[in-house]
């Protein structure tokens, strides 16, 4: 899953066609937050004036009020929690607390409960298991008893059960509560000794708050929070059912301007949906857990995921840059460890780039893209190893591939592909000549066939590229594409081929070549280290990793922590982690050679890093050289042994000869 900002919004009003007064005379009806948001003010309104005056100034603050406001809601049956809060405001319920309300702290929301669904969705949607990435879950510390608390001490997890020691919690919270709320974030993962446990996990997390004494009081204020939690625990899926979703490198709403990914989209400018799994995605998702698949989010760079233990990393219209150990790993996770890597890329084009140009009357400046629909500069960087680069056209048109409609949203093509591979072209009208600011394309405009879709085994994985992730997104969707989708993961995560997309036609007898000047630039008039975080950063892996990298560079980089063994329950070592021993002998495919450094200044790499792949060529990465070393070693040794032995022999027969 995924880290989150805390539950939004806090409770739900009736909002629609509600009935209130002209300005003039008479009455009228109106919908929305602008109408909602004046039923929750007057409902406060009454609660105030339930206490008594000389009591009010003791009870009530705006966290105790929001205390009664979310603990009265009504949970409603259909929307998830970040739909609805704590579900509808309900005044009489409100109203029972704080007429015997007394000055706490408490945790909204209080309970996290796996198995209610569809409220607690996405949490309810895919369980916990041994070596995923941590479960994050966000919650609100309110502090009624003063304006300003204090956290006593660490947060603790109290299991009912056995079991429940097989949770591994770590929590980032407020340590200063101000003014009246501060936040407390778990961080939950399963333990190695879980990765056969099915069942449910329960308990407790308590935090203890206190405040300075109220007037009149001697003795600080305390109280302690507690939130409930209840998960649902499966044993370890098999890596080909596991699919890791790229998180860190979509830029976030709102640093810059972000540019839409249909040009076809006139009224929404901006791509401020936030592309995440679970918001503009959330039907992609729910449609790969139909279909078997289990996907988890990483928030932090690539090198902080242990590839072993994945299927498919899934790259869906991301926009920003890679460091080079990210690029370097990637690579060798590809070839040597299995991965196989599933990339949705978006339009990308410099010059209708600088006519999205529109000057802000808020900020009163001009705004300018920062990148295109993705960052096609930076996915060719990725993907260059393997001889694959997309292109700065705007695709557009309809096409049937496998029977199956699709439209093709301002999509780019590719340029570059491997010999061997499989490339799919259809034809269609490349905007990019005429603009983003045209509202219909030019009338002379002719359908050149575009590859679009491409299928490359390499090494140990393999790769499945698509020049358009509109089809995923559901803000502006106008055909979705799960079902190709769920074939790319097919060949993928499980080597699954579908005759039509494998067919001999398609196949690339020589590799598709575009020379250096045709591949697209980067923008050289934006300083793009403002919003992003690899340019001008430093490569850590954040609190969305797994615990035993955080703070450090990741895996490959840093030894791997272990989790202390618990009483009853096996270490199951889920390997395919840093210690772990492969065969790692693969087969490459390559045909022009590009000289790598790694980190201690070697250049022996040059010969298995190449830059266009093509030919196979059979590889050991991981041994050949340590092998070469040690017999070259033991050669010299031999050497020196047999020199001795010659020098011995010719000072014995020197000393006879002189007696």
């Amino acid at each position: 899953m995924s880290s989150y900002g805390r539950v939004k919004p806090d409770i739900v009003a009736y909002g629609r066609e509600i009935m209130g007064s002209k300005i003039s005379t008479g009455c009228k009806s109106l919908s929305g937050t602008s109408v909602a948001s004046p039923v929750v003010a007057g409902i406060v309104c009454l609660l105030v004036s339930i206490i008594p005056e000389n009591k009010r100034k003791d009870i009530l603050n705006p966290a105790s009020v929001k205390q009664a406001l979310v603990e009265g809601a009504a949970k409603l049956p259909g929307p998830n929690i970040y739909e609805q809060g704590a579900g509808r405001v309900n005044l009489l319920e409100s109203f029972e607390i704080l007429m015997s309300y007394e000055p706490r702290a408490s945790i909204f929301p209080g309970v996290l409960d796996y198995t209610d669904c569809p409220y607690s969705w996405p949490f309810c949607r895919q369980p916990l298991y041994a070596g995923a990435m941590p479960v994050i879950f966000n919650a609100t510390i309110l502090n009624g008893m003063a304006v300003i608390g204090y956290v006593e001490s660490p947060p603790t997890w109290h299991p009912f059960g056995e079991d429940g020691n097989l949770l591994s919690v770590h929590f980032t919270y407020s340590d200063v509560i101000w003014p009246w709320t501060g936040y407390l974030a778990l961080h939950m993962q399963i333990k190695e000794e879980g990765a056969q446990f099915s069942g449910v996990i329960e308990g407790n997390v308590t935090v203890k708050v206190y405040s300075p004494p109220a007037p009149g009081e001697k003795s600080r204020r305390s109280s302690t929070c507690v939130l409930q939690l209840k998960l649902q625990v499966v044993p370890t899926p098999p890596r080909s059912v596991r699919i890791l979703w790229d998180q860190f490198h979509s830029i976030k709403y709102p640093p810059g301007y972000i540019p839409r990914d249909s040009l076809d989209v006139r009224n929404d400018i901006l791509d401020w949906h936030g592309d995440h799994l679970h918001t503009n995605f959330h039907i992609m998702f729910d449609t790969l857990r139909d279909a078997g698949y289990y996907i988890e989010t990483l928030g932090s760079p690539l090198t902080c995921f242990d590839a072993r233990q994945y299927g498919t990393l899934l790259l869906v219209d991301l926009e920003d840059e890679y460091f080079p150990e990210e690029i370097k790993k990637l690579r060798d996770d590809v070839i040597n460890s299995g991965l196989s890597v599933v990339v949705f890329a978006d339009w990308y084009n410099v010059d209708t780039m600088v006519k999205m140009r529109f000057f802000d009357d808020n900020t009163r400046s001009w705004w300018t893209p920062v990148t295109g629909g993705s960052n096609v500069p930076a996915l060719n960087d990725l993907l260059a190893s393997f001889g694959i680069a997309f292109g700065n056209k705007i695709l557009n048109g309809d096409f049937v591939l496998n029977g199956e409609q699709s439209r093709y949203a301002s999509g780019t093509d590719i340029l570059k592909f491997p010999r061997g591979g499989y490339l799919h072209s259809f034809p269609f009208m490349d905007s990019s000549e005429s603009g983003a600011t045209q509202n219909i394309l030019l009338s002379g405009m002719t359908k050149t066939d575009t590859p679009i879709l491409g299928f490359l085994e390499v090494g140990r994985g393999r790769i499945a590229v698509y020049g358009d992730s509109n089809c995923l997104d559901s803000s502006h969707m106008v055909t979705n594409c799960y079902g190709l989708l769920k074939k790319m993961l097919d060949f993928t995560s499980r080597n699954i081929k579908d005759p039509m997309l494998f067919s001999d036609s398609v196949r690339q007898e020589k590799p598709l070549y575009a020379d250096k000047n045709q591949i697209p630039s980067r923008r050289t008039d934006v300083n793009f280290s403002t919003y992003s975080r690899v340019v001008g950063k430093e490569l850590t892996c954040s609190h969305d990793s797994r615990f035993e990298v955080w703070g450090t560079k990741g895996y490959n980089l840093q030894v791997r922590g272990r989790n202390r063994k618990l009483p009853g329950y096996h270490v199951i070592d889920l390997g395919r982690g840093l210690n772990s021993t492969v065969d790692t002998s693969v087969t490459v495919t390559s045909n022009t050679t590009q000289k790598v450094v790694d980190s201690s200044g070697n250049n022996y790499w040059g010969f298995f890093y190449r830059d266009d792949i093509d030919m196979p060529v059979l590889v050991a990465t991981h041994w050949l050289v340590p092998a070469t070393v040690a017999i070259l070693g033991l050669l010299i040794l031999f050497w020196r042994m047999q020199k001795r032995r010659r020098r011995r022999r010719g000072s014995g027969s020197g000393r006879f000869t002189n007696l």
